[in-house]
């Protein structure tokens, strides 16, 4: 499985007992902690459809657990749903600002999306949660694989600024130049 960090870094701390002794401090609803619990189950056997559809019914009955929210945010982000699961990200980092998990598989979707400033920000505030020592190393390694492939990758074009006039101009000829060349080649 190609996420296998993203659901251990936030497998790890829900397997845990204290996390669903916590919820249930919060009065999170039984039948919320039930679908949390299945949809857990269904990802850890990787079945990421099923999991979105137990974990969204967790979120149905008690819309304020976060836990349930980073969840369904990696289902999501398994099944390829990359907005609802930025949605749901986001969320848990909002309802819970100190959830190492939803920081860290924020930062590290956004690292696979090539969204890199936001990944390091969200790394960032990984940084600043309570966490334990193998979700530390698990934040360290993230990192140190994310720069080693700037390193060695090809550097991308940030497109957080505008193009300058001459750079449109010649973006616009070069796609005129090849308009020109197909139909060219049409007849």
């Amino acid at each position: 499985m190609p996420n296998d960090h993203l659901l251990s870094a936030a497998g790890e701390t829900v397997e845990s007992p204290g996390i669903l002794r916590w919820t249930t401090s919060r009065a999170i609803s039984p039948q919320a902690q039930r679908y949390l619990h299945d949809g857990l189950s269904c990802l850890q056997t990787g079945n990421a459809a099923e999991a979105v559809v137990l974990l969204s019914k967790s979120i149905e009955h008690a819309p304020e657990f976060p836990e349930a929210h980073v969840f369904l945010g990696i289902a999501h982000a398994l099944t390829s749903n990359v907005y609802p699961a930025i949605d749901h990200l986001e969320i848990a980092t909002k309802l819970d600002p100190e959830s190492f998990a939803a920081h860290y598989a924020l930062a590290q979707l956004s690292f696979k999306l090539r969204t890199l400033h936001r990944g390091y920000e969200q790394a960032e505030q990984a940084l600043r949660c309570p966490m334990t020592l193998e979700q530390r190393k698990m934040l360290t390694q993230l990192l140190r694989e994310e720069r080693a492939r700037e390193r060695n990758g090809i550097a991308r074009p940030l497109f957080d600024k505008p193009f300058s006039r001459p750079a449109i101009l010649l973006v616009s000829s070069g796609l005129a130049a090849a308009v020109v060349a197909v139909v060219a080649h049409l007849h």
